[in-house]
């Protein structure tokens, strides 16, 4: 998450980073098409998941892959194996609400009409 730059503003932004708060500050200055992150198992009282919640407050759609399903710290394999495990509402209002792959989102961001910039 600390490599988010502007030019990522309103793309699909998949990181290998865990779905904690931390990640919330480089979320919102930085407002992704959809963020993708990792849902660490959960952790304690969710904390692994816990931005979804934050980010949705803000409008900005995110999900997490399944640490079962794609290494944590490593976007790549999040983007190339990545399972979806969870949304918030945001996202789940997206294209994104029904695929189950985390690569399959990229497809339904093409042809989302409400969507003009590439991927």
């Amino acid at each position: 998450m600390t490599q988010v730059e502007p030019a990522h503003a309103g793309r699909l932004v998949v990181t290998g980073s865990h779905g904690g708060a931390s990640v919330v500050p480089y979320a919102r200055a930085v407002r992704a098409w959809l963020y993708v992150f990792n849902d660490a198992g959960g952790g304690k009282d969710g904390a692994g998941v816990a931005a979804l919640e934050l980010l949705d407050a803000d409008g900005i759609a995110a999900v997490t892959v399944a640490h079962s399903s794609a290494r944590i710290g490593e976007a790549l394999d999040a983007w190339q194996h990545g399972v979806v495990s969870q949304a918030n509402a945001a996202a789940r209002r997206s294209v994104c609400r029904s695929v189950p792959r985390c690569a399959s989102c990229s497809a339904a961001r093409r042809t989302d009409p409400r969507r003009s910039r590439t991927v």
